[in-house]
Formats: C-alpha cells, structure tokens, sequence
C-alpha cells in the first residue's frame, strides 16, 4: 500500500513511516496549498491512501461523494508526539494489513473503520 500524507501530517512522523519501509507522497513537500478536493482528487489518480488530521474528508468522502482514492486514515487525537501518530498508524496496519477501500478514524482509545463507497 502506498500513502499520501496530507499537509496538516506532521514531518517528524512523516519521516518516521518512511524509516519504517511506508512509500508516502507529502502534500506538503510535494504540492503545498492545495485545496482538500485536490488531495483528494490526488489520492485517487494515484490509487494511495490519504493519512490526514482533516476531519472535513468525511464531509468530502460520504457527503459529497467525493472519491478519496483507495481509502482514508483520520486521526481524531491530540498526539503526545510525531511518533505516537507514526505508531498509531503502524498498529492500525499491523491490526488491519489491508486497509484500501475504507474510512478509518483512528482515536484516543479505538479505531473506527467503514467501507467507503466504491468509484464509479
């Protein structure tokens, strides 16, 4: 699986995934200031998982219909650290190594994970 990393993901847990073997295209290195509908426009040309803080990709994805590409990682906490959002997100694919097509929300206490609707 391969990711993109949106611009609100913090750099040192960025780098953090990639030390640890994760292919992630940052929005922030790569394309700074795009629009939410351009990421996610983004995240489905190239078939990646969007990595993101936004809750407004729920908005954008269930709501509007907006495809996201091959899925979705919220985090919805207040990290103690970059590296406390870089394991959330290793735990979340070591307890669900396929993660394409889905919604997660990763919180304090759980992880949340619905099917998106399929692109037509």
């Amino acid at each position: 699986m391969t990711f993109v990393a949106d611009e609100n993901f913090p750099q040192p847990a960025l780098a953090a995934l990639r030390q640890a073997g994760w292919e992630v295209f940052s929005v922030a290195e790569e394309c700074p200031g795009i629009s939410d509908e351009e990421v996610a426009a983004l995240c489905s040309e190239s078939q990646r998982i969007l990595l993101t803080f936004d809750k407004d990709f729920g908005e954008l994805v269930f709501r509007r219909g907006l495809p996201a590409g091959s899925g979705v990682v919220l985090f919805r906490f207040i990290a103690e650290s970059p590296e406390h959002v870089a394991d959330a997100a290793l735990a979340l694919l070591q307890s669900q190594p396929d993660i394409r097509g889905t919604f997660c929300v990763i919180g304090r206490d759980r992880i949340r994970i619905r099917p998106m609707r399929p692109v037509r």
